[in-house]
């Protein structure tokens, strides 16, 4: 359904996917760092965990490990004390509630909260069945609508509209994004893994997804409705027709990022009504190995709410 030529910078779908790894884990990120000027480390000999570290004022460092499977962390204490950050204080946010790390003597300090993954394995007529109703009819409101969809490479261009209308819904919504030089890295960086999709009426555009793809999962990263476009029920169908995309060429997740009820129940609603789970994370713990065994029995009193 979209107008653009073929993409010759993503394989077919596999036969075999690799297992699905949040985009904060992934090598495509850590080049996107590099490019701004970081230093990220990618451990090999820990499962390829990624870990950001930056020295604080005083001299004193921190290293941080964010989306990561640390169901198991003696390969990430061993490769951090390989490289001297063995007595560095560490930020984990596990990618799964992790009550064992209270073992080590790591402090909570934010509770897990929930992440929307779409499953896009499976054939559409099944993604399609998944759709919560109000979901279904709104895609089927933007199909009869006469909307023309285009797909592209993300152009490296700073005054897209997309961004600019982006940088107004952050600062009306009170939220923050990536900065837009490391959105512009990752495309420049991954040739081909950042993917604009946008929905026209006539000449004008009313909804844009950029969703940048890693191994064989994708995330969702920036979408913008016009006020025309919503009344034209033109997101869900362009999220639709991406999704679709996404999994012909062998994606097998899409992740939409954090949810919360509380304060945007609407774009919780409209994230989970395409059949999403909501994922609980591991939440966020602090830990500084050299008081680990000082800090434990604190540590034990919080396990439960950081549980499972």
């Amino acid at each position: 359904m979209f107008d653009s030529a073929p993409d010759p910078d993503i394989p077919a779908a596999a036969t075999s996917r690799p297992q699905p790894r949040a985009l904060q884990q992934s090598p495509e990120f850590a080049r996107a760092l590099m490019a701004c000027g970081q230093d990220p480390l990618m451990l090999e000999d820990a499962q390829n965990l990624l870990v950001l570290h930056r020295r604080l004022p005083g001299g004193l460092r921190l290293a941080m490990v964010n989306r990561a499977d640390l169901r198991n962390t003696a390969p990430l204490m061993a490769a951090l004390r390989a490289r001297g950050l063995g007595r560095t204080p560490l930020i984990l946010s596990p990618e799964t509630p992790a009550p064992q790390l209270a073992r080590l003597g790591a402090v909570p300090l934010v509770t897990p909260a929930h992440a929307a993954l779409w499953d896009l394995t499976g054939d559409p007529e099944q993604r399609r069945t998944a759709l919560h109703q109000k979901w279904r009819n709104r895609l089927n409101h933007g199909k009869s609508q006469g909307l023309r969809l285009t797909r592209q490479n993300l152009p490296h261009d700073p005054r897209h509209w997309l961004f600019a209308a982006d940088a107004k819904q952050q600062t009306a919504r009170g939220y923050r994004s990536w900065p837009l030089p490391l959105t512009l890295a990752y495309a420049r960086e991954n040739k081909g893994k950042a993917k604009l999709f946008q929905a026209f009426e006539g000449k004008d555009p009313v909804a844009a997804i950029l969703i940048l793809t890693h191994g064989s999962s994708a995330t969702y990263h920036i979408a913008h409705t016009t006020a025309r476009g919503k009344q034209l029920s033109a997101h869900p169908l362009l999220l639709w027709e991406a999704a679709c995309w996404l999994a012909a060429k062998g994606i097998c997740r899409l992740d939409f990022g954090l949810i919360d009820t509380g304060r945007a129940p609407g774009l919780a609603r409209f994230k989970l009504g395409t059949g999403a789970k909501a994922h609980r994370l591991g939440g966020t713990w602090g830990l500084w190995p050299p008081l680990g065994r000082l800090l434990r029995p604190l540590t034990l009193l919080d396990r439960r709410q950081m549980g499972a």
